[in-house]
């Protein structure tokens, strides 16, 4: 990594290239940190100076890059021009990169077509392509297609990168008549698609459910000769794992294998998703095992599978047989482990468990999310623990996070009013009162409900009554 740094103030400085953003040696100094601000003072003082080299120039714009720090990359770019050293198409290129990932695309735009030019330096078909892209991660699919055939009119031919990155965009937006139009355009332009090109459309296809679309795509791509590499067979198997086929992905998990592609832990995920979902947890199980024994380390969002498995099953022996062994694998819970368990010790009941789980992760310093707090909400509020329920409530508001809206607490009341447990569902009403929540009709229309269930007729006329005292018209329900 460069970083610069001045000797005196009367001679020039002089630029320094380290491999690492820290320096460490034998001997015990304090960690010195990069500092893109510092390197970009120095580097201009060197351009004014004439020592700065071209060389020296492309190791700046890299790093302010990889900083993210556009804006200065920019200043400098001008600076360095000031000074008459020559900006060449690897120092544009970097200006380019800078600010498409800033999202400043129209800058780069103008860079492209009228900075590049007027500076004798002809952009070429990566300058194009960058600036392509840029506008199609923002989401300006116009203007990108507009540089797309802007760039053919300067004589400047699409390559590989550019016709997949337009085909790309066009999958995602699911225009894909558009998508075909440009591969076949391609293909009559001599440019040959690449295993990108294809799998961006099996993509489109398989994730709008038109399967015989990416099957033909598929056919397509292997009559060219174009080899599928692992994440194309594993598009079709998200599919028909989606779709309730993990038997039939297992063949196309089985097949991958026997073409010489070793499967990579996405590859082995949707398998175990697959038969998750199903209740295949025999099948899950030997997946997994025949994971371990090629060598393919579960990562947490795997584990999460398992665990979520057992959890759903009522299996939560083996669930916590995985969630207590997931550190000794080098494998730190994340919110979502954290929140499939506490959900099921939830459903159970088991709510001093699921507390001294919600407060293990506040621990382990894992920020507890929504579904979290609305676990154990719903759960206290059901269990007829209001204290806690509120305090859950307010602890969120505390940290910035919505509460759980009205439609939250009609689920739980419907449920105790059915259960004919219709003074809790009644305690609920004072919870939404004293959070500073507004009950509509239908809180009162379950409790009246809920109250004619039991046979408490005057009880049911008194929330009548509160209801209208809240200035609530009666609905057709009610």
């Amino acid at each position: 990594m460069p970083r610069f740094s001045s000797s005196t103030p009367m001679s020039p400085p002089r630029l320094r290239l380290r491999l690492g953003g820290r320096h460490s040696s034998s001997t015990s100094h304090p960690s010195r940190i990069w500092d893109p601000h510092a390197a970009f003072a120095t580097g201009t003082e060197r351009a004014v100076f004439g020592t700065l080299t071209t060389e020296d120039a492309h190791h700046l714009f890299d790093e302010l890059l990889r900083h993210g720090n556009p804006v200065q990359e920019r200043a400098f770019f001008g600076r360095l021009l000031k000074t008459g050293l020559e900006a060449d198409r690897v120092v544009f290129s970097t200006l380019l990169k800078g600010l498409c990932h800033a999202k400043r695309s129209d800058e780069a735009l103008d860079v492209l077509l009228h900075r590049m030019p007027g500076l004798g330096c002809t952009p070429g078909v990566v300058a194009y392509n960058t600036v392509i892209h840029g506008f199609f991660k923002e989401g300006q699919v116009g203007k990108a297609c507009n540089l797309f055939h802007e760039m053919a009119q300067q004589g400047v031919m699409p390559d590989v990168v550019t016709y997949s990155s337009v085909i790309d965009a066009l999958c995602k937006a699911r225009a894909m008549d558009k998508a075909e139009y440009f591969l076949r355009q391609m293909v009559d332009d001599g440019v040959v698609p690449n295993n990108v090109t294809y799998n961006s459309l099996i993509h489109g296809y398989s994730s709008s459910g038109h399967w015989k679309e990416a099957v033909r795509v598929f056919k397509e791509m292997t009559s060219r000769r174009v080899t599928p590499d692992v994440h194309t067979y594993n598009m079709f198997m998200t599919f028909l794992c989606k779709h309730g086929r993990s038997k039939e992905a297992a063949g196309i998990f089985e097949t991958m294998a026997m073409k010489g592609l070793k499967p990579n832990n996405v590859s082995y995920a949707i398998l175990l998703h697959g038969y998750a979902t199903e209740g295949c947890l025999v099948d899950m199980i030997n997946l997994f095992n025949s994971m371990t024994r090629d060598g393919i380390r579960p990562n947490c969002h795997t584990l999460n599978i398992l665990i979520n498995a057992y959890a759903k099953s009522g299996m939560m022996d083996e669930a916590m047989l995985i969630f207590k062994g997931m550190r000794k694998q080098g494998v730190s819970p994340d919110v979502v482990t954290y929140s499939t368990v506490i959900h099921a010790f939830c459903k159970m009941g088991s709510l001093d468990i699921a507390m001294d789980k919600f407060n293990q992760m506040v621990d382990m310093g894992v920020r507890p999310n929504a579904v979290v707090y609305h676990s154990l909400i719903q759960s206290f509020c059901t269990h007829g623990d209001f204290v806690k329920a509120k305090e859950l409530v307010t602890e969120m508001r505390n940290k910035g996070m919505r509460p759980p809206d009205i439609n939250f607490f009609h689920s739980i009341m419907q449920n105790l009013c059915t259960e004919g447990r219709v003074t809790e569902a009644r305690d609920i009403l004072d919870l939404i009162v004293h959070i500073g929540m507004r009950p509509d009709v239908l809180i009162f229309s379950l409790l009246i409900d809920g109250y004619c269930l039991v046979s408490k007729m005057e009880d049911a006329s008194k929330i009548f009554d509160d209801m209208v005292s809240y200035g609530l018209e009666p609905s057709n329900i009610t």
